[in-house]
C-alpha cells in the first residue's frame, strides 16, 4: 500500500485540501479532510468541486491498491456524485469500496459523510488503467460563440473562498453560458505533475452552475448541485484548462448544464460533463 499512500502525499493538490491518509487497503480506502475556510463557499458550507475531488481521489487511491501497477497510468473513465446534503464548518470523512477489480478497470463506491456520520455524498466511480497503452488524439475542443461578458455575478465568483483558492477566471457568463479559466500552478497537480483530476472536477462543477445561473441572474436565490456526472477522456494535462458551460434545459427550480474541458494550448477535450444544479427562486 505503500505506494499509494505516497501518490496522495506526494500531490500538492490534495495537500493544499488537507487531505489526510486513514486507512488503505485493496478493498478499502479512507481519507479526512478537516474542516477549512479555504475548502469553502460562503457560509461556509464544502464547495462541491471539494466533494467531488474527495471522491475522485478515494476512487482511484482504492483502484491503484487493487490494479496491478503496470496498469497505470489511470484516469476516471466515468464518475457520478450525488450530493445529499450540504456540509457546514464540518470535517468530512470519505470512504471508498472496491466493488470489483478487472484487469483495466476497478469499480469503486464512495461515500462522504461529516465526522458525526451525517450523509454528504455518495460517488459512483469506474476507474481505468491504461496498461501503458499509447495514447490516442483527444477531440478538438468546439469552444464557444467567442463572447467575453461576465456578467454582474462574473466579477464576484473570484472571492469565494475555494473558487479563489483555485484562482478561477470568468471570463463569460451571461445567456445561459459560461466560460471560465483555470491557471495552471504546481499546486493543483497530483504526484505526476498533471493538473489534479479534483481540480479539474472543481472547474467542471463550477463551470455548469455558472451557466445555470447565467440564466436566472443574481437575488436572493438558494442554491446547490443535487447531482454531477463526468467523464474523463485522459489524465488532465499540465497547461491552462479551460471549460465551455451550457444551459441545455430548465424546468422551474432544474437546470442542466453540459460542460466541456479542454487545455488552452493542446485545445484537445480531455473531460466532459453534465450538472444538474438547482436555484431555488
Amino acid at each position: 500500500m505503500e505506494p499509494v499512500a505516497t501518490w496522495i502525499e506526494n500531490s500538492p493538490y490534495a495537500q493544499i485540501l488537507g487531505i489526510a491518509i486513514d486507512e488503505i487497503t485493496s478493498e478499502r480506502v479512507r481519507l479526512l479532510l478537516p474542516f477549512a475556510e479555504g475548502n469553502t463557499n460562503p457560509g461556509q458550507v464544502l464547495h462541491g468541486g471539494v466533494v467531488a475531488s474527495l471522491v475522485a481521489l478515494a476512487a482511484q487511491a482504492v483502484s491503484r491498491a487493487a490494479l496491478a501497477a503496470d496498469a497505470a497510468p489511470f484516469h476516471s473513465a466515468s464518475l457520478q456524485v450525488t450530493y445529499l446534503a450540504a456540509a457546514k464548518a464540518a470535517a468530512v470523512v470519505a470512504e471508498a469500496r472496491l466493488l470489483r477489480a478487472g484487469k483495466e478497470l476497478g469499480f469503486v463506491d464512495v461515500q462522504v459523510r461529516s465526522e458525526d456520520g451525517k450523509e454528504i455524498a455518495q460517488g459512483l466511480v469506474t476507474m481505468r488503467g491504461r496498461s501503458g497503452n499509447a495514447e490516442v488524439a483527444l477531440p478538438e475542443s468546439r469552444g464557444d460563440h467567442g463572447e467575453t461578458e461576465p456578467g454582474p455575478m462574473g466579477p464576484h465568483i473570484a472571492k469565494t473562498p475555494f473558487m479563489g483558492r483555485l484562482g478561477l477566471r470568468v471570463e463569460h457568463m451571461t445567456g445561459g453560458t459560461s466560460r471560465i479559466v483555470l491557471p495552471f500552478r504546481d499546486a493543483l497537480t497530483d504526484a505526476h505533475r498533471g493538473v489534479h483530476e479534483g481540480a479539474a472536477l472543481a472547474l467542471l462543477d463550477t463551470t455548469g452552475a455558472m451557466a445555470a445561473w447565467a440564466v436566472t441572474g443574481p437575488g436572493p436565490y438558494r442554491a446547490s448541485t443535487p447531482a454531477l456526472q463526468a467523464q474523463f477522456l485522459a489524465p488532465p494535462p499540465a497547461e491552462d484548462l479551460v471549460a465551455y458551460g451550457r444551459a441545455v434545459h430548465r424546468d422551474a427550480e432544474a437546470h442542466w448544464c453540459d460542460v466541456e474541458v479542454s487545455g488552452t494550448q493542446s485545445c484537445r477535450v480531455f473531460l466532459r460533463g453534465t450538472v444538474f444544479y438547482r436555484i431555488v427562486t
